[in-house]
């Protein structure tokens, strides 16, 4: 499956380590918020209001505890649609 047909509620997994970019309140900056082969759950899709050509994902990612994170604003090419 691609990321464009995902909706609210897929499952995504993380394709590389995400990091913090200072935008998660109550999560430290430049912290890891997924390693790679991280699970997570889309909750919204969205666009840039200056750049309506670039998709945003809203995630939610496990963390050790299987329990979901904060929401992470991701780029398609920090997510991928199946578990490499």
């Amino acid at each position: 499956m691609q990321l464009e047909n995902l909706e609210p509620g897929d499952m995504v997994f993380a394709a590389s380590d995400i990091y913090n970019d200072g935008s998660l309140p109550g999560v430290a900056a430049e912290a890891c918020v997924a390693s790679a082969g991280t699970r997570g759950v889309l909750i919204n899709t969205g666009h840039l209001e200056e750049q309506p050509n670039q998709t945003l994902y809203l995630v939610r990612f496990e963390d050790h505890n299987k329990e979901l994170g904060p929401a992470v604003t991701c780029l398609p090419e920090e997510l991928q649609a199946e578990q490499a």
